[in-house]
């Protein structure tokens, strides 16, 4: 597909949709498929370690579900605390897709809050470059760590928004700010998404995409949500696209005519 502005183009493959889903902590696989097509989500990712992709056979398998044959699937190594763990986990998941190299790294820090351990995620996707892998990466928000991840050969920064789950939205928009500044890779909201003005802010603020699961599995109604999702990323683009209005404090700007009034 070509590409446009409002398109998304990551490791050299064009994808309509800006928004990337999970698929975790839906009910069942049935649930999982419906919000999945409801986001117009084309890439969905999936972590290893937590569902079966083919690797524990006589189980249901999500691939029976989410054939790659309709959707981009991106591996990753959530519940991974070491590079060494999360290299293991990609090359069981390249061999179980078939060569696939597109990838989500993520090592995390601690359990409690998950938050990524940067010296881990660093040596895990020099790694993974050197590999042969297409690395999608999760990591703080911090402009410099996110410069060196881009230069190891990362196809994108994934910086969070607040933490994994939490639902908090942007806590620090600024050093987002810094991210999309800087990079001449892609850059997605990773975490911390809580409901549709969350994403289309981070959209506003130029990030390239977002990719979100809790919020939309734990909604009281995902279908819904997902379709929520859906507009809150394309309206969010466009109006970043669009431009905002300069802010004027203390400025009247009338937005009808002074002129011509009847009795001036």
């Amino acid at each position: 597909m070509p590409s446009s502005p409002h398109s998304l183009t990551v490791a050299g493959r064009t994808y309509r949709s800006r928004l990337l889903v999970g698929t975790g902590k839906y009910r069942d696989f049935a649930e999982t498929r419906a919000a999945i097509d409801a986001s117009g989500a084309e890439i969905v990712t999936v972590a290893i370690r937590r569902t079966n992709i083919g690797q524990n056979a006589g189980e249901p398998n999500l691939l029976e579900v989410l054939p790659p044959s309709q959707f981009t699937i991106l591996p990753n190594t959530a519940g991974c605390y070491t590079a060494v763990d999360a290299v293991r986990t990609l090359r069981l998941a390249r061999e179980l897709l078939d060569g696939h190299a597109l990838c989500k790294l993520e090592v995390l820090g601690d359990p409690t809050n998950l938050f990524p351990n940067m010296p881990e995620t660093l040596k895990a996707a020099e790694t993974l470059v050197k590999e042969g892998f297409a690395v999608m990466v999760y990591c703080a928000d911090d402009p410099i760590q996110a410069r060196m991840l881009e230069e190891l050969g990362c196809v994108a920064v994934m910086p969070l928004a607040s933490l994994i789950g939490s639902g908090m939205g942007i806590v620090n928009p600024w050093n987002l700010r810094l991210i999309i500044d800087q990079a001449q890779v892609p850059v997605l909201v990773d975490a911390g998404v809580g409901t549709a003005s969350d994403a289309a802010i981070a959209m506003e603020l130029g990030c390239d995409g977002v990719l979100m699961n809790t919020a939309i599995a734990h909604a009281r109604d995902p279908l819904l949500m997902a379709s929520a999702m859906k507009k809150a990323v394309e309206a969010g683009r466009e109006a970043f696209l669009a431009g905002r209005m300069p802010r004027k404090y203390y400025s009247a700007d009338p937005s009808s005519p002074t002129t011509g009034l009847i009795g001036s």
